[in-house]
């Protein structure tokens, strides 16, 4: 994936603007509780010094209290009120927090597969399920935890940094300097930290990418790993990649676990030095620091420093998500290569007429697979394209359905140039027939019916008729309600390439494509087929890609493909009677040659 974000955090930063109504109210809350839970040192120091016998004089001057149980009930009324907000802006900001974190993990985990739904095929072919996976789920549940957590921490932690210096300075400039001399040095070891984790987490998050696939194409590939006996081979396989996975996290672990006791050192440091300087004025000074004013720089310190030791922790937090950022945004942010033109028709197409003008395509500069090929085909004409492996055939589908763009030349649906169609009209005239069927796990009316709304179980049965599977559907204990299982595991191959063309059929699309449609039907099903062929393209224009020739002698005209041009085209007899290409293929596939 390209396009990667530079600061992939200032990103996620900029998403978080979509929802800065609840993230102001959230962080609003954060920012009240911490105030108010930074109030019990200011609260232990005005107790100890109003039982001393020195109230503060806001409380004698300001407020009139003199007797000693007024100051004490002030004071109690005050601590318990004091608690109590600080309470409820703690239920405030974390229900904030967890429902906004909940809100973004549902629109990026949403808006990222949808803009991997829109990508082209080839962004498809060279990426690994298992990755794309790991993105959608693994990264964003990563970013759903930052938001949740350590969102909220970084904020807390400024809020404590600024109003507890404060605090202390205000109460003895000296003493709170003294008191946040670490702080520097913790923050300084923090970013050393940061620079030093972060190349680290960007290689956690491709091992555990690089493993999610792994176990996802074994997952898929059990059958093919049974049959040949592999179980210890790709056991070692999935240990090998499970074993990258925790090395990489040793090595942030190598880091992250001598942070926080380093850190400890420097908070001692600080902690001792503030309480040896306040109790000696108090001992030899007097009159220049209160018992009460030790006792709040005694818990504002440590309010203060032992939070600073969670930066190690936060940081780690933070490599993390800004690693999953980067993954999950630069996916976002890459633009589909097959797009629609600005001023895209989608209109609908009544009749198929197709033509092929100079086309030339390749997948690599300089590899060219079909090459400055012409080809005219009328409205509800039948085409049989043949050809050796590697001749072009199913690159001429995939470039029909513009799922990729031709390098070369025009293809023109109606008169129309395919890239000036939108590609949701374009693809919605076409009913594909895929050579590897695939299935989605539900009943197989709802398989037969995908992609169409408010069809009537009628409708998928005429269309399960055509496809010589109904008989079979009704044979089964819940019929059209049967469930096909994930990827249509419970049924067979040529059942599964039935109910495929059963969907085509439904669709009942101008131009039927058929990629070698019955390539996994036995041949009494391919014969049934054939026999309704007639009836399955009427009124249609059908292009008919095969390997089995039996499949398209009955075309109106059969293409012969060859090193991605057309080397021959004709009726079946006609090609036979010219003795080349597809007579020598007819040959060999009915016995004549050995």
């Amino acid at each position: 994936m390209n396009n990667v974000p530079p600061k992939p955090m200032r990103r996620l930063f900029k998403y978080l603007q979509n929802y800065r109504g609840a993230l102001g109210q959230s962080v609003s809350a954060s920012i009240i509780n911490k105030i108010f839970d930074l109030m019990p040192p200011f609260l232990t120091a005005w107790f100890i010094d109003s039982v001393s016998g020195t109230p503060p004089t806001w409380i004698t001057d300001t407020l009139g209290y003199s007797q000693p149980l007024s100051i004490l009930i002030f004071l109690s009324v005050l601590t318990f009120l004091i608690f109590g907000f600080e309470s409820f802006f703690e239920w405030l900001f974390k229900r904030g927090f967890l429902r906004l974190a909940q809100r973004v993990q549902h629109d990026l985990r949403v808006a990222t597969y949808d803009q991997m739904q829109k990508r082209e095929i080839a962004f498809f072919e060279n990426q690994r399920t298992g990755n794309l996976m790991t993105i959608l789920n693994d990264d964003i549940n990563q970013l759903e935890r930052f938001i949740n957590n350590v969102f909220n921490e970084i904020i807390q932690l400024i809020i404590l940094a600024l109003f507890a210096g404060w605090a202390l300075c205000a109460t003895s400039l000296s003493l709170g300097l003294i008191g946040m001399i670490p702080i520097p040095m913790i923050i300084a070891g923090s970013f050393f930290y940061q620079r030093k984790v972060a190349p680290l987490y960007k290689t956690i998050r491709e091992q555990v990418g690089w493993l999610g696939s792994r176990l996802e194409n074994n997952i898929a590939g059990i059958l093919v790993i049974k049959s040949f006996t592999a179980e210890k081979f790709e056991k070692q396989r999935v240990a090998d990649a499970s074993q990258a996975y925790r090395d990489a996290n040793f090595n942030a672990i190598r880091w992250s676990s001598v942070f926080i006791p380093i850190i400890r050192m420097f908070i001692a440091l600080g902690f001792t030095a503030t309480l040896f300087i306040g109790a000696y004025w108090i001992l030899f000074e007097p009159g220049r620091f209160s018992l009460g004013s030790l006792a709040f720089f005694a818990m504002m310190i440590q309010r203060l420093l032992w939070p600073v030791t969670r930066l190690g922790v936060i940081f780690d937090e933070y490599e993390r998500a800004r690693a999953a950022s980067r993954r999950i945004f630069t996916l976002l942010d890459t633009e589909t290569q097959i797009v629609d033109a600005i001023d895209a028709d989608s209109s609908k197409i009544e009749e198929g007429i197709i033509e092929w003008n100079n086309v030339s395509f390749a997948y690599q500069e300089e590899q060219l697979i079909l090459k400055q090929l012409s080809l005219q085909i009328a409205a509800g004409q039948t085409i049989g394209i043949a050809g050796p492996t590697g001749s072009g055939k199913t690159t001429f589908i995939k470039l029909m359905m513009r799922l990729y763009d031709v390098t070369d030349g025009a293809i023109s649906l109606a008169g129309k140039d395919i890239r000036q169609l939108s590609i949701r009209a374009l693809r919605q005239q076409i009913a594909l027939v895929s050579q590897d069927v695939y299935l989605f796990h539900g009943t197989i009316a709802e398989n037969i019916a995908y992609g169409m709304e408010d069809c009537t179980l009628e409708a998928i049965q005429t269309a399960a008729a055509k496809a010589q599977l109904h008989a079979f559907i009704k044979s089964l204990p819940l019929g059209y309600q049967t469930v096909v299982g994930e990827r249509g595991i419970k049924l067979s191959g040529g059942q599964r390439q039935r109910l495929s063309i059963a969907r085509a059929i439904l669709k009942d699309a101008p131009i039927l494509i058929l990629d070698e449609a019955t390539s996994a039907v036995d041949t009494e099903t391919e014969k049934a087929i054939q026999s309704s062929l007639d009836q399955l393209t009427q009124g249609k224009t059908a292009i008919i890609i095969a390997h089995r020739l039996s499949t398209i002698r009955h075309a109106d005209r059969i293409i012969v493909l060859q090193n991605g041009q057309i080397v021959e085209q004709g009726t079946h007899n006609e090609l036979n009677a010219k003795q080349g290409t597809y007579a020598e293929l007819w040959k060999t596939q009915t016995g004549a040659l050995v």
